[in-house]
């Protein structure tokens, strides 16, 4: 593939199970949207039966790399993102399912929207698409403040705009994962703006080996630790997270203080 593409998918392997690579690499392959290049590193070298299941797909949008050696999801990440030539980063995991519109949308609103480097969506947590997780805040301000909290953007279900990357020499930091995803739009939040489309373009595939339950402890201590970096460098952001905690305190006093005044005026009439 000489000509730029539009897009260049990024995905990492790492021992993947055939079954759900195939479905995650069909539903790249069946998107609406044509114009990408999808980028497959491999980062357990060892494991022929990845390079078979690969060389099974005749698409040539296709490239296919192997580390050497192990590099851990950081660098491999950040590989991927060396490799990349399109004007967009769709990020996807190796046992997720995409929507077949997903590209189409995201591409669509970065193209409306310049002055955004980043847009994630809402997603399904069961292979049906029948139960469905809902981000309620999309807008830029509401995901920033998020943040605070550990934040609320996709990784595997966003597209970034490679320039705004580029620009600011952004990338994955290894110190920082399992959450190297959080740290990175932590990151992204200083420079551009970011945005959650409201459909459910991804099915996120929980499992008892992912990331998300085998590294908890960690995962948490690395969110938190990102979180108190994110409060000192935006601290009036913090102040107003903190005045609506603490207004709607209040408004819960309030309430039930009504409610203990109508209980005294009841027993003393």
């Amino acid at each position: 593939m000489s000509r730029q593409p539009k897009i260049s998918v990024c995905l990492p392997l790492y021992n993947t199970k055939e079954e759900h690579l195939r479905k995650c690499i069909d539903s790249i392959l069946n998107q609406t949207f044509s114009d990408f290049e999808l980028l497959i590193l491999n980062d357990s070298p060892d494991n022929k039966k990845l390079d078979a299941i690969i060389a099974s797909y005749k698409d040539r949008r296709i490239i296919y790399k192997k580390n050497k050696k192990n590099l851990g999801i950081s660098e491999s990440r950040n590989r991927l993102l060396g490799m990349s030539r399109g004007e967009y980063i769709a990020v996807h995991d190796h046992d997720d399912v995409s929507h077949p519109e997903r590209f189409a949308k995201e591409a669509q609103f970065l193209d409306a929207n310049p002055n955004y480097g980043a847009v994630a969506c809402n997603y399904y947590v069961d292979e049906n698409w029948e139960v469905p997780w809902t981000y309620f805040n999309l807008d830029n301000v509401g995901i920033k403040k998020a943040f605070l909290h550990g934040g609320n953007f996709l990784h595997p279900g966003c597209m970034l705009r490679k320039s705004v990357l580029d620009k600011h020499g952004l990338k994955y930091e290894a110190q920082y994962s399992p959450a190297e995803d959080y740290r990175l739009f932590a990151k992204m939040a200083e420079v551009t703006l970011l945005y959650i489309l409201p459909e459910y373009l991804l099915f996120f595939h929980r499992h008892d080996s992912s990331t998300t339950l085998t590294q908890q402890d960690r995962m948490a201590a690395t969110v938190s630790e990102i979180a108190f970096q994110y409060h000192n460098k935006f601290p009036f952001t913090a102040m107003e997270n903190n005045l609506k905690i603490l207004r709607d305190k209040i408004d819960e006093l309030s309430q039930k203080v009504d409610v203990l005044a109508k209980k005294i005026v009841n027993a003393q009439t």
